[in-house]
């Protein structure tokens, strides 16, 4: 496995119940600042495979991002079971849930 794929999945796995992290972000704290798109492939791919909980993982506006209209409804009940606030337009306000990493893995 890559470094890159590697670190990644730490750093999802590590979202802890009630908060999110972006795309983006996830993929700059795993040593990539543009690879929010390898971060949507590794989560793709990878979700099952290693329990990772892809429902903490939105956009960078907070948006589900997902395209199906039933896995999106899916992720917007996780989030929700877990404590999270979508709003009227289906936003996680980052200010209040985004999962800050503490330092560079």
């Amino acid at each position: 496995m890559q470094p890159f794929s590697r670190l990644t999945i730490e750093i999802i796995r590590a979202i802890p119940e009630g908060k999110v992290m972006t795309y983006g972000q996830i993929a700059a704290s795993a040593g990539s600042p543009r690879g929010a798109r390898q971060v949507v492939r590794i989560l793709h791919s990878m979700s099952q495979k290693h329990q990772l909980p892809w429902h903490r993982v939105v956009n960078a506006k907070g948006e589900i991002a997902i395209q199906d209209e039933e896995s999106s409804f899916l992720q917007k009940l996780l989030l929700e079971n877990e404590g999270i606030e979508l709003s009227a337009d289906g936003r996680v306000d980052l200010s209040i849930y985004r999962h800050e990493v503490s330092c560079e893995p």
